[in-house]
Parts: structure tokens; C-alpha cells; sequence
């Protein structure tokens, strides 16, 4: 994988030279690499979009997700392209608000993206709709958004943050005798809570302690409390889902938490990841030994030295580019979802109308087992009212061990008989 592939086409479209040489790809517009002309295979148009933490404090920044976007073109590109097609990567900053993401999805509809890969965007109205009208397949999101698990046009690659809570009440269930909740005090709050309540019930388990938070608040002493009650002196788990918030929270569990207390803590990647870890000190960070759920294999799993490498060789150093952070990860995953969807397509020419079909017939993309082999045919969704589009109902366990996320059981688990029946009672 790390040699130049021969392309397949005839004509293949023709290398750049002189700065691309020297490993240094110039980016022109709104980090749209160059096009190559007059060659038998068109380029191939995408965009991803993210928000880059510029447009204000309380902004999220996923920057390295598009970083990785243009860092994939560059690497890909060397390679001779996806089945010799050049590919054109346009990045734009969402800016973390509804009219950042719909000027990012008309700039898309302006562009005239085949797809949109890897991006993120908690503002699915604002994006979701021009892309509709334009026929431009959303390809692999974060799942920030409900749309995203609603849309004709949207193909996700994870189960959301629905199926993180069905497959952390799996893993809460094996070893916790009570549990304890830390939610927005939301109505999406309160889907969390429905979820990890219908997965801990068909284990047996006792209902969680519902504790509610308020999103804005600087210190949640308060919640801490209510879940270290509930949760009990020995044998409870503590379970905390509050994106950016989670770690002030477990600031002021563990300040309230008794010592020698033997309350285990757990949470879901997005809210707790290696990044986080890593800040708070590794080894001696306040989440060791927690219990995490995830999407992927764990950071240090062989299934990513690919990205590595390729993050290594063609990044330049960009420290935008966590390959530990779940924005990162879920990018690369779509850019490998679209080599196998452009490679299978074998034409001249690449359009949206094109990948959509491809996708609607029943395409079989591998992902390198970083996730399972996925289709979105409709027999191949889990059929459930509440998440229509998901077609990837598998998660993985994870422990913190040494200050280091590693997998806490072996493989993938299956979680779609808790989302179907969370859909049906709820």
C-alpha cells in the first residue's frame, strides 16, 4: 500500500510535478487541490467540512478532520489517484453554527461534489436539505446530527451516538451492579437515558439513576453527588455523557469520590477519547481504569498503521491531526468507503447521480475491518422507526489501561436488538 499503485486506466490523469516532487501539494481556494487537465479520467470532486474552533470560544473544533481530508488527497493523488481519477478535495469551515453548515453544503451543491465525505456538523437542517435538492450523497458523518440517521442522502458508517449508549449499557452490565447516568438535561438527554435503561433491563440490571446536568454550568458538584448515591460505595458504576463537559464533571467526581471508593466511571468516544487522556496526564489522568465505548478498534489496534503512515508521510507535521481523535478516524473511513466506491464504478467519469446508485444497489465497502462491511441497501438498515439509516449497529469495548485506551473484549458487538427495542417502547 505504501508503493506506487499502477493505475488502471489507459490514460491516467498526469502526476503534478515540481512542488507535489518535493512533498510540498499547494491548496488553492478553499483547500481545493489543483486539477490536472486533458487526461481520459475526470477528476473527482468532494468536500469536507468541519468546524474549525476559529468562529468563537464555546466553537467545537474538528479541524483534523479536514486536515485528514486534504492529507488523504495528497497521499492518494501520489498514488495515481482513485482508479486514476484524480482526486479534488474542497475543505470549508462549518463554524459550528446553521448558516456555516448550509453555506458548506451550497458550496458543495457550487462545486458539484460527487459526495460529501467525513465531515461534521450538528446543524443537519441547515446542510441536509441542498444537498436533497442536489442529489449529493452525505458519505460517512460524525452523526452529530439526527438527520444524518434520517435523510434519503446521508450513508452513515457508525450507529451514532445512539448505538455508544446501547453498546455502554452492554458493558456497564457485565460488571456493575448499579448505574448511574450523567446526561444533558435535554430532550436528547433523554433519549440517552431510554437507551442504557432498555440495554441494562435486557441484561437484568436495575434501571439507571437518572441525573441531569445543565449543559452551560461550570461545576457539577451537584450531579457528582447524585451519582455517587446512586451508584453506591462498592460495585456501582458512574457513566457520564456530556461531550466537552465530561471531564469537568469527572474533575468534581472525583473530588467528592471518598478515598479507596471502588466506584468504576465510564462514558463513550466524543465524550472521553486518547486525546483526553493524554491531557489529563496518561497514566495519572482521573480516567484511568474507565470503562469506554466505541465505534472502532482502540487507537493502538494494527488496523490503523495505514492511516499512521500515511498521516506520517503526508500530514507535514500538521498537528491539526490526532490519528488517536474519533474526528480523524471517522474521516479516514470515508475516504476509504469512496476509493471503493469510485474503483467499482470503473468510468470515465465519477458523478453524484453515479455514487448514489452505487450506494443504492447494494455496494459492499470493506473498511480494512475498521468497522464491519457495510451496505445501505434497505434490507441492510436495522429497520427501526426511531434510526432509519443505520446499516452499522456494532460497536467496540474499551478500557483504560496505563493511560492508554485498549480493547476490553475482542471484536465487534452487536447492538441492534437494544436499538430496535429502545425504537419500539420508547
Amino acid at each position: 500500500m505504501t508503493g506506487r499503485r499502477r493505475p488502471t486506466s489507459p490514460r491516467p490523469f498526469r502526476l503534478l510535478t515540481g512542488a507535489v516532487a518535493a512533498g510540498a501539494l499547494l491548496m488553492t481556494g478553499c483547500g481545493v487541490l489543483p486539477g490536472a487537465s486533458g487526461d481520459s479520467r475526470e477528476p473527482v470532486t468532494v468536500v469536507t467540512w468541519a468546524p474549525s474552533g476559529a468562529s468563537g470560544p464555546e466553537a467545537a473544533n474538528m479541524a483534523g478532520m479536514t486536515a485528514m481530508a486534504q492529507t488523504y488527497a495528497r497521499w492518494i493523488n501520489g498514488e495515481g489517484g482513485i482508479d486514476g481519477h484524480e482526486l479534488r478535495v474542497v475543505t470549508c469551515d462549518e463554524q459550528d453554527s446553521s448558516i456555516g453548515a448550509g453555506n458548506c453544503a451550497r458550496r458543495a451543491v457550487k462545486e458539484k461534489a460527487v459526495a460529501v465525505l467525513g465531515s461534521y456538523s450538528r446543524h443537519g437542517r441547515a446542510f441536509m436539505a441542498p444537498l436533497e435538492v442536489a442529489g449529493i450523497p452525505y458519505i460517512g458523518g460524525y452523526g452529530a446530527s439526527e438527520e444524518e440517521f434520517r435523510s434519503y442522502m446521508s450513508y452513515p458508517v457508525t450507529g451514532g451516538q445512539s448505538a455508544l449508549l446501547a453498546g455502554n449499557a452492554k458493558q456497564l452490565a457485565a460488571t456493575c451492579d448499579r448505574v448511574s447516568l450523567v446526561r444533558p438535561d435535554t430532550l436528547g438527554g433523554d433519549s440517552q437515558a431510554w437507551l442504557l435503561n432498555t440495554g441494562l433491563s435486557e441484561a437484568r440490571r436495575p434501571a439507571p439513576v437518572d441525573v441531569r446536568a445543565d449543559e452551560g454550568t461550570t461545576s457539577y458538584d451537584g450531579a457528582a453527588g447524585r451519582a455517587l448515591t446512586g451508584a453506591g460505595k462498592d460495585g456501582g458504576c458512574v457513566t457520564a455523557v456530556l461531550g466537552d463537559r465530561t471531564e469537568t464533571f469527572f474533575d468534581s467526581f472525583r473530588r467528592l469520590e471518598p478515598a479507596g471508593g471502588s466506584v468504576r466511571i465510564s462514558s463513550v468516544l466524543g465524550s472521553i477519547g486518547q486525546p483526553l487522556i493524554d491531557r489529563t496526564g496518561g497514566r495519572d489522568s482521573p480516567f484511568e481504569g474507565a470503562y469506554v465505548t466505541g465505534w472502532y478498534p482502540a487507537p493502538g489496534d494494527a488496523r490503523w498503521d495505514l492511516m499512521r503512515d500515511v498521516i506520517g508521510k503526508h500530514a507535514f507535521g500538521d498537528n491539526r491531526i490526532d490519528p488517536d481523535d474519533t474526528g480523524v478516524q471517522t474521516t479516514w473511513i470515508a475516504y476509504t468507503a469512496l476509493k471503493s466506491i469510485v474503483e467499482s464504478l470503473n468510468e470515465a467519469d465519477i458523478t453524484s447521480r453515479k455514487v448514489t446508485k452505487a450506494l443504492n444497489d447494494g455496494i459492499r465497502v470493506d473498511t480494512g475491518g475498521l468497522t464491519p462491511a457495510l451496505r445501505w441497501r434497505y434490507e441492510d438498515m436495522i429497520g427501526s422507526s426511531s434510526y432509519p439509516r443505520i446499516v452499522n449497529s456494532k460497536v467496540t469495548f474499551q478500557v483504560v489501561r496505563d493511560g492508554r485506551l485498549v480493547a476490553d473484549s475482542k471484536g465487534f458487538v452487536d447492538v441492534t436488538k437494544t436499538l430496535s427495542d429502545a425504537s419500539a417502547s420508547g
